[in-house]
């Protein structure tokens, strides 16, 4: 530990102090204990568009599953978020079930059609997956069979739904304010910070590796 954090004051060096002090305010904000997971979503620039709400919202972790479409986030829309927010593709909706469920995320899905819970009313102290459907077809049935709970926003007009980045900006922005005013620990751990820190900066300087290099010479 201690040579690991020999080595990123040393990267350090090569940042700006400007970077240095994002870094210092982002980090103590991020949270692993909520995380997104969409479910082929098609439009490209909705998948980017929940990438960003999540890098604005905090939360460190969105899971992508491309069962049937497979695309690359857009890095126009997706504003930069693509660098600092940690995507987790799957090839099945399966597979990415399990995988969340392992690391103890209770899997909550989206939708506005199930009567169970409205947003205002959610427990925020279960570390929670927020699953995101299709734009026209919603969540696949496979997940509302494994869902542990169906979380909505209540609507009051004619229009049944609201477009899926727009529907996660609402939830992650009630979620993780709840989650800031409470007294749970939600914070990233110190050793995931250490690493986040490590892949930052990674992604910030273009010679990296060389500089890594030459400090383990």
């Amino acid at each position: 530990m201690k040579s690991d954090l020999k080595l990123l004051a040393y990267l350090e060096t090569f940042l700006t102090e400007n970077r240095i002090e994002r870094f210092n305010s982002v980090l103590p904000k991020r949270t692993k204990h909520f995380t997104v997971a969409t479910e082929d979503v098609y439009q490209l620039h909705n998948t980017s568009a929940v990438m960003r709400s999540c890098d604005v919202f905090g939360i460190q972790e969105l899971s992508i599953v491309e069962e049937v479409n497979s695309k690359s986030i857009d890095r126009e829309i997706a504003m930069g978020a693509q660098k600092w927010v940690d995507l987790n593709r799957y090839h099945s909706i399966t597979d990415c079930i399990s995988d969340i469920k392992a690391k103890g995320y209770q899997i909550v899905a989206t939708t506005p059609h199930i009567d169970d819970c409205e947003l205002i009313d959610f427990d925020i102290t279960k570390k929670s997956c927020f699953f995101f459907g299709r734009e026209s077809q919603g969540l696949s049935q496979q997940v509302l069979d494994e869902a542990d709970c169906f979380l909505k926003i209540p609507m009051v007009g004619f229009t049944e739904s609201l477009n899926i980045s727009v529907s996660a900006a609402i939830i992650l922005q009630h979620v993780t304010a709840q989650l800031r005013k409470s007294t749970i620990q939600w914070q990233l751990s110190e050793e995931e910070i250490i690493e986040k820190r490590f892949d930052w900066i990674k992604k910030t300087l273009k010679d990296y590796d060389a500089i890594v290099e030459r400090y383990q010479l």
